[in-house]
């Protein structure tokens, strides 16, 4: 999706634009060049006043680039707790900066808001590895058996799921359904990591996600050969030959926890680039390695298609009322707690 910045607005540098961003940039200048700030502070000063005069929210992924994540972004999170915040804000209009299927989660939780999506071709290749009637067909072959969906799923598959899950939070989902056995999809990896640690048998996809699978155990050690006494902190979607060799396994959210608490001196985020980035403005004084994988999905996002989003209010996000009944019901069962048979 090409965007083109309206005509209307003033996007230039001026001196009440810099004013007006001077706080923002002072919290992202580790990572954004100054050269870079006279374009980017007059898209961000022009959305977060759009933002106030149609009573809107950005909702953040962690995977947002800084001048995003940092300074236009109301909400910023992983999948979970973009989801929950979803379900408590009074704003008329959700911007999502991430992927469709957090756009859609978000109008699931919100069936009466306005949701726009920057771009429509954010997409997810995990979200691509299984549809509908996959799903129909592995419940014929396992009757009976729990569905867990990752919430890196169409609007059809969440529909035809029991409950869904994040990799935050999907060994307590497992555990938490008190069954002998269910099916985890679509992502193989976060499957059988969570498998290693739950009591249940898992019943993998062989879903993968473009970003994770890039890794192997040699980059891991070729950043330990370069970087002597790094921490490495991987996530769950990585291979658990990865995961194996990584000094902590956990979702965006448990990595900046670690951080916070650890204060590793020299760290890096096995994940998607820009996350980096984001956690290096908050914590200046460690050393991050980044190992730089992009997700072209989330690279899709920018600020100026957010803006373009907001003054047009467009791309709404539209979902058929049948699937969102069904769909809304195993987000719903993941944030409020759900056993078979409760």
């Amino acid at each position: 999706m090409n965007v083109v910045t309206p005509a209307k607005a003033d996007l230039r540098f001026t001196t009440d634009v810099k004013r007006n961003t001077a706080h923002l940039y002072d919290k992202v200048k580790k990572v954004i060049p100054e050269v870079e700030w006279p374009v980017y502070a007059p898209l961000i000063d022009r959305i977060n006043q759009l933002k106030k005069q149609k009573n809107a929210v950005i909702l953040g992924h962690n995977y947002m680039t800084p001048e995003i994540f940092h300074c236009v972004a109301d909400i910023t999170g992983d999948s979970l707790a973009l989801a929950r915040s979803a379900t408590k804000t009074d704003a008329d209009i959700i911007v999502m900066a991430g992927v469709h299927f957090m756009a859609e989660t978000a109008k699931l939780l919100n069936p009466s808001k306005k949701v726009l999506i920057p771009d429509t071709g954010a997409g997810c290749t995990l979200a691509e590895s299984v549809t509908a009637e996959d799903v129909r067909k592995l419940k014929e072959q396992y009757p009976g058996v729990p569905v867990v969906t990752y919430v890196n799923t169409s609007a059809e598959v969440k529909a035809e799921s029991d409950i869904c899950c994040t990799s935050g939070n999907a060994v307590e989902i497992v555990n938490g359904l008190g069954v002998p056995r269910v099916i985890m999809l679509p992502d193989e990896y976060l499957a059988l990591n969570t498998a290693k640690v739950v009591k249940p048998e898992i019943i993998t996809w062989k879903g993968r996600c473009v970003v994770h699978e890039q890794f192997s155990p040699a980059d891991i050690q070729n950043l330990r050969a370069t970087n002597p006494g790094v921490v490495v902190l991987a996530h769950p979607e990585c291979s658990p030959e990865v995961i194996a060799v990584s000094d902590y396994a956990g979702s965006t959210a448990g990595m900046i926890d670690y951080v916070a608490k650890h204060r590793p001196p020299k760290v890096v985020l096995v994940t998607e680039c820009s996350m980096s980035d984001n956690v290096a403005a908050d914590f200046p004084e460690l050393d991050f390695v980044k190992p730089c994988n992009l997700c072209p999905f989330m690279k899709k996002i920018e600020l100026a298609n957010i803006l373009h989003a907001l003054e047009a209010e467009e791309t709404e996000v539209h979902i058929d009322p049948a699937i969102a009944v069904k769909a809304r019901v195993s987000v719903e069962r993941m944030l409020n707690g759900w056993k078979p048979g409760a």
